[in-house]
């Protein structure tokens, strides 16, 4: 299998490490002379001389939609897997000449949330609470917080699209979403121009009240998720892998590159059940535009 990865920041090139160790052959297209045994400086080139069979998009947000493109009109043909979230911002969703396509939200793929999937099958869901914080400035070891895509609003960066992982992940819990109203923007010192904070209230199919805050600001770094049911409460700790029913601990720690290995591995393997599909990853960009107008006119929005 030949792999190609269209980007080589902190995310290109954890993708490009771990097809590696799958067994790929990989190569990366990048302008910049990055560590790698094969890389490309134009997606058209790498079409030409190396003509992948698998690709991988893990450029900034807001030149998702270009790279799209350019594959397509280059002649790929094979698996595209986009990083999140799909778009900076609601694009035409036009069919695609691709085998397949799916977008990069690899957290579907931490064994405690299929745990808590299965387990959320046959209950009846009463409210959600979600909540996800990192401090930016410490994200990227080494690396200034105001030079990253992250800072910027016109690359796609800010909480809200960063960490789009929860949006996708309530989607997939609870059915969807039917209404939403939100407050967020950016309230700190950070140096950035995107947003640093959002606080999301709606109403899926499955579950009447949803919360859910993302935030740049959580110096200590927290994911977690709190479920009540008809007949239990669920604590979902992503950072410590832990996942409380009621009052039974069960642990599902794991490496940190374990989602992103076995979203590969089922890719590869053609098992794309679990894989956030371009229509999922479509739905999220809905909600993340649906969020900021929530903001800007003080209203609920229905789907």
């Amino acid at each position: 299998m030949k792999a190609l990865v269209i980007g080589y920041g902190s995310i290109g090139s954890r993708h490009a490490s771990i097809l590696d160790d799958l067994g790929c052959r990989s190569a990366v297209v990048s302008s910049r002379n990055v560590p790698v045994d094969l890389r490309f400086t134009s997606i058209a080139e790498a079409m030409r001389e190396f003509a992948p069979d698998y690709a991988v998009i893990a450029t900034e947000t807001a030149r998702h939609a270009e790279g799209i493109a350019e594959l397509a009109k280059a002649g790929f043909r094979g698996t595209l897997l986009v990083e999140k979230p799909l778009f900076h911002q609601v694009e035409k969703l036009t069919p695609y000449p691709f085998e397949r396509a799916f977008v990069a939200y690899n957290l579907r793929f931490h064994p405690l949330l299929q745990r808590l999937r299965e387990l959320l099958q046959q209950e009846t869901i009463i409210s959600v609470q979600a909540y996800v914080g990192q401090y930016l400035p410490s994200w990227r070891p080494g690396r200034d917080y105001r030079g990253v895509y992250s800072s910027e609003k016109q690359a796609g960066g800010g909480v809200l699209r960063d960490l789009s992982h929860e949006l996708d992940l309530l989607n997939w819990l609870l059915g969807g979403w039917r209404k939403l109203t939100a407050l967020g923007g950016r309230f700190s010192k950070l140096e950035i121009s995107s947003d640093d904070l959002f606080a999301i209230m709606m109403a899926t199919p499955r579950c009447p009240v949803v919360t859910l805050e993302l935030n740049y600001l959580d110096r200590v770094g927290r994911r977690r998720m709190i479920v009540n049911c008809e007949e239990r409460t669920i604590e979902a700790d992503l950072v410590a892998g832990q996942l409380l029913i009621d009052n039974e601990l069960e642990d599902f720690r794991v490496e940190r590159d374990h989602t992103y290995r076995e979203m590969h591995r089922a890719l590869l393997e053609g098992r794309c059940q679990d894989v956030c599909t371009l229509a999922e990853g479509f739905e999220v960009v809905r909600m993340i535009t649906a969020a900021e107008q929530a903001v800007e006119e003080g209203s609920w929005i229905t789907r």
